[in-house]
């Protein structure tokens, strides 16, 4: 129809116009132009997009919201991961006052060894001192016995010299001589064993408290060190999973972008043939329109000549007409 209707054009155009009125020349040619556009042009510019607006419109509200969930989980990742390097540092302060404690206790472990040691060493000296203090009772009684098996017998000494040293008195006053020294030793062995064992006694009581304590306290940060290395172990358990959940998901949107932005390509391709079609849609159309107002200017002008010149035109347009009527039929049954 196009190559038919550009053909009659040509033909009006080189050979003359047919014999009819200019109002009927402008009707036939509107409508030709109506149905050739009609046919060609309409099928393009009546064409639906809605449906790939909703389309597109619902992909963005995906995007929008699996962004903001990514957004929640990257924060809960960095949020595990805080918490994680929070118990970290408090396994650390932890195991530092572990390590101290337990270096404490070390420490009285070898005072405790030490006043063991003191300990023995007190108990041999007071083991020889009881042995000393045996041995000079036993010395003190044996020279009673001896002194008091002299006194008991009869004795009598005859010599000729002056009048010696009581001797009964002399033995007297040496016993109660050694009686005093063998008290004073055995007060004073008392005294020094009693204090060295009180004290010996304090030190170990005051050892055996700290220890006590400091091994309750080590057994607390024990206890608090296995729940925290607990704790730590299923915070990193949970940061792994969240990790593994966030490829997941980073993988799945991926390829869903990867799908999105495929369907956006050739929505975009669509949209860009569309509108070169348009284009030269229009561009044929704004042709055929200088054509149709060229011809509307030749057909007054030759109105304007036909009223003109009267019955003189009037054969030949008559035979320009027939010819164009032959040339029409002709290019119809060639189409």
């Amino acid at each position: 129809v196009k190559a038919l209707f550009l053909n009659q054009l040509a033909c009006w155009h080189s050979t003359g116009l047919p014999s009819c009125s200019n109002t009927m020349a402008n009707a036939e040619l509107e409508v030709k132009i109506k149905e050739w556009y009609a046919k060609f042009s309409t099928p393009d510019t009546d064409r639906d997009y809605s449906k790939y607006f909703s389309i597109i419109e619902d992909l963005r509200n995906q995007i929008c919201r699996h962004t903001i969930e990514n957004a929640g989980i990257v924060l809960q990742v960095d949020n595990a991961r805080l918490a994680a390097d929070d118990f970290k540092l408090k396994y650390e302060n932890e195991l530092f006052l572990h390590q101290s404690v337990e270096s404490d206790i070390n420490g009285l472990r070898r005072v405790l060894d030490d006043l063991t040691m003191n300990k023995s060493d007190l108990e041999l000296q007071i083991e020889s001192l009881n042995e000393e203090l045996l041995y000079l009772k036993k010395n003190h009684e044996e020279e009673l016995m001896s002194f008091r098996g002299v006194t008991s017998g009869d004795v009598t000494v005859e010599m000729d010299a002056a009048p010696g040293v009581d001797l009964t008195k002399l033995l007297n006053d040496m016993r109660a001589q050694y009686e005093e020294l063998a008290d004073k030793n055995r007060r004073e062995a008392e005294e020094q064993f009693n204090k060295q064992a009180r004290t010996i006694y304090l030190n170990i009581s005051a050892n055996v408290d700290q220890l006590s304590s400091s091994k309750s306290e080590v057994t607390e940060l024990r206890r608090t060190m296995q729940g925290l290395e607990l704790e730590l172990q299923a915070q990193i358990a949970m940061k792994q999973s969240l990790e593994g959940t966030l490829a997941e998901t980073e993988r799945n949107y991926c390829d869903q972008l990867g799908q999105i932005q495929i369907q956006i390509s050739s929505l975009e391709e669509q949209l860009l043939q569309i509108r070169s079609d348009m284009e030269n849609q229009n561009a044929e159309y704004q042709q055929l329109l200088g054509i149709k107002t060229r011809l509307e200017k030749e057909i007054e002008t030759y109105h304007r000549l036909l009223e003109g010149e009267g019955g003189q035109l009037r054969p030949k347009t008559t035979i320009k007409a027939k010819h164009n009527k032959k040339l029409n039929t002709h290019n119809t049954e060639k189409h």
